[in-house]
């Protein structure tokens, strides 16, 4: 999706197969995005596609909801496949939006809803794209600016830029849990093994030393519902990426991460936990409070589904 002075001029779509060996297909993954080996099985691998996709992102800004993991996953590409890649700029329409809009849940439909641009297929890969590029476009009109350049020097922070890689350099934490993934020939837990009565467990200190642009960093988080993972290990990896965690929903909270399968479209629905309700009406009283799916925070602070919980 390519932007020009407001308007989308461009779309592509490439259709790909992950790097060799490390093309396995978690069920829940694929419940999510709706995506299976066989749809991908005669397409050429990531290594094979990547220098086109390079060539049109250029010096451009690169534009993702939730760019930390967008350039993850395409570094974490790039160190498997034993290719160099370019550094980029990017913005995060998560942390902007956040500055942009007042709404319960900051998903991507729910941001392009406001922004006027509405998803009918969310995780439709072009669908997306072009959802966030209305985004992003609609954010500089809120804020009467229409160069990122300005936008960044309006808001202060959204805006990062990733290094470039070069074969050899140290890998990222995302490549080394799919190689120690890989090497514990480790298997996807039955659907029965995913969920488990939550225990809080403790609320372990936010990194000091955690990147401040990242969307959970500051943040205030608490837990609902029964996750994919123990409560446990999801605040460890909240506390990595810098944010606080606690064990209920109090004046200090800033995101509910809700498990139970909950997608975005449930505070439509009402299909919610006790927490969840309790923060709805926090926000009702003016309490800033973001309401956050499993699969969405998995995706904020990156790794993989753990094989057990």
């Amino acid at each position: 999706m390519t932007v020009r002075d407001g308007r989308i001029v461009d779309e592509k779509l490439w259709v790909m197969r992950p790097p060799e060996g490390f093309d396995h297909f978690d069920p829940r993954n694929v419940q999510i995005h709706g995506i299976t080996p066989e749809m991908v099985g005669q397409a050429p691998r990531f290594g094979e596609v990547f220098s086109e996709i390079a060539q049109a992102m250029g010096d451009d800004l690169v534009v993702a909801h939730n760019a930390a993991f967008d350039l993850g996953v395409i570094r974490s590409a790039l160190e498997v496949s034993e290719l160099p890649g370019p550094a980029l700029r990017h913005a995060c329409t998560v942390i902007l939006s956040r500055k942009s809009y007042d709404l319960p849940s900051y998903s991507l439909p729910f941001v392009a809803e406001a922004a006027g641009a509405p998803l009918e297929h969310h995780h439709d890969a072009l669908e997306d794209a072009r959802a966030c590029a209305n985004i992003m476009i609609d954010i500089g009109k809120i804020h009467g600016v229409q160069r990122v350049e300005e936008l960044e020097a309006t808001l202060g922070s959204g805006f990062s830029r990733s290094p470039a890689y070069t074969v050899g350099d140290p890998l990222s934490r995302a490549t080394r849990d799919a190689q120690n993934w890989r090497a514990s020939a480790g298997t996807i837990p039955r659907p029965d093994r995913w969920e488990v009565w939550p225990q809080e467990g403790s609320n372990p200190d936010p990194n000091p030393d955690a990147d401040p642009a990242h969307p959970l960093a500051g943040q205030c988080v608490v837990f609902t519902g029964n996750l994919g993972m123990s409560r446990q290990e999801a605040k460890n990896r909240a506390a990595a990426v810098g944010a606080q965690t606690a064990s209920r929903v109090t004046r200090r909270t800033t995101v509910l991460v809700v498990g139970d399968g909950f997608v975005a479209s449930d505070l439509r629905s009402g299909r919610l936990t006790s927490k969840a309700r309790e923060v709805l009406k926090k926000r009702e009283s003016g309490q800033g409070i973001e309401i956050v799916s499993e699969a969405e925070f998995l995706q904020m602070v990156g790794g993989t589904w753990p094989a057990s919980v």
